[in-house]
């Protein structure tokens, strides 16, 4: 590889890399416009969480075949990964297969990579004919139309092609090895490129050259192309499965998460030697939210945003969810979609206007996810349960409907109708408070 060659590598890297790290500062800032929230407690669950679900798959294979098939796909990408190192190494030194002095533990990882990349290649194509023949239901819901739809087809064109350019490689450069051609030394184990480069056979060395360098050069501007277009896409879960399992909520899923201050009035209605006529002590600064519940994201908290960006569009939420099954509007994976495409419409508005967000009449709510949508929901965490990376949907459809009791007093009537029953009469049905005991006489 000439100096040209390696000074082209190098800029193609730090592209590639730029814009990557200005992707993820822009994500970053996006999180953060977020309400603070308290996740840094107990570590030690934590990581257990991360290492089990996002690093282990352990909810993945709840459903056995996509499970299985996501596990050959995951493990991989980690592994290539070393592959891609290499490449980078070489890329910039002007080498070539610089981890061959490892002699038979490099020809195991290559090997080892080979295989994986055939089996990646079938778990790919398995996911697509059950995306686009089969049509499971979960990838054929009315939720999963237009933008994101493609995008996952994208994706899977995407991996095909990455590694259809390594076994490709792969093949030409043990071809090349055969013919003792310059620079390709005899290094690693071709299970799988080494019937590949039966092709080749009669091919003219600069012909294979060629190939093999194009090959190469597709690869690792795929790679790069790939990860940047993680952005864009569902996959950015591949990144985001990791901060996501670590602050995930640790305490019961049925647990509602009151608000400090109201709990505080609740506790003075109801104690018996409380006057309700004494002043009350000013309650201390922030105690009291400026607003009850959320509209938009920025009432959202930190935690929720990061669930929004990690959501990956699998739908095994909504088809646990009894709502949207008994023909409901209500669909968690599209709650969480809502709340990411709004998110990145906000952080548009702010790059627009210098760093500031300028009101765009626009909220989350009404605009992208509807009064409907939220009241459906049963709160029974069918959704929470299912959500292989620990997304929580129902905290933001919980965190809405706050907003619309308690700020828009706009509860369904039957709901508005037991609130003022509970008020008036201590139960939910519309009777005196003198003949709430009657019951105990039909013993």
């Amino acid at each position: 590889m000439s100096y040209i060659d390696n000074i082209l590598f190098v800029l193609l890297l730090v592209a590639g890399f730029g814009y990557f790290a200005l992707n993820v500062k822009k994500i970053a800032r996006n999180i953060k416009l977020g309400r603070d929230i308290n996740r840094f407690d107990n570590p030690k669950a934590r990581w257990g969480n991360m290492a089990r679900i996002a690093l282990g798959q352990s909810k993945m294979v709840k459903r056995p075949v996509s499970g299985a098939l996501h596990i050959i796909v995951y493990v991989g990408f980690v592994i290539i990964n070393i592959e891609l190192l290499e490449i980078i190494i070489d890329g910039i030194l002007g080498t070539h297969r610089i981890f061959s002095f490892l002699g038979g533990f490099y020809s195991f990882l290559i090997g080892s990579f080979e295989i994986l990349a055939f089996l990646v290649i079938f778990a790919v194509l398995t996911f697509w004919i059950r995306r686009n023949v089969l049509k499971l239901w979960r990838f054929a819901h009315g939720d999963l139309k237009g933008w994101p739809k493609n995008d996952a087809n994208i994706i899977l064109y995407f991996e095909v092609v990455l590694m259809v350019l390594f076994l490709t490689m792969n093949g030409a450069d043990y071809y090349l090895q055969g013919l003792g051609s310059h620079h390709y030394i005899k290094a690693g184990a071709f299970p799988v490129s080494g019937v590949i480069s039966l092709m080749f056979e009669g091919t003219g060395e600069g012909t294979a050259i060629i190939i093999e360098r194009t090959a190469w050069w597709l690869h690792i501007a795929g790679i790069l192309a790939f990860m940047n277009y993680l952005y864009f896409s569902k996959h950015l879960h591949i990144l985001l499965a990791f901060p996501n399992t670590y602050f995930a909520r640790l305490d019961l899923k049925g647990k509602f998460e009151n608000l400090d201050s109201v709990t505080a009035e609740v506790k003075l209605m109801m104690d018996p030697n409380a006057d309700p006529f004494a002043a009350q002590p000013v309650p201390a600064e922030g105690e009291v939210p400026a607003k009850f519940g959320a509209s938009d994201v920025q009432d959202l908290n930190w935690v929720q945003l990061l669930n929004a960006y990690t959501c990956t569009e699998c739908g095994r939420c909504t088809s646990a969810c009894p709502a949207n099954l008994t023909g409901k509007k209500l669909s968690p994976r599209k709650i969480m979609m809502d709340t990411r495409d709004r998110l990145e419409e906000v952080g548009r508005n702010i790059d627009k206007n210098k760093g500031t967000f300028v009101d765009d009449g626009k909220m989350l709510l009404n605009d992208y996810i509807t009064p409907e949508e939220l009241w459906a929901c049963t709160t029974c965490n069918g959704c929470v349960d299912a959500c292989p990376v620990n997304i929580d949907p129902l905290s933001i459809i919980m965190d809405m409907r706050r907003y619309l009791v308690m700020e828009q007093s706009a509860a369904p009537k039957e709901l508005n109708s037991m609130m003022t029953n509970i008020e008036n009469n201590g139960a939910p049905w519309q009777y005196s408070q003198m003949d709430r005991l009657n019951w105990k006489d039909e013993l």
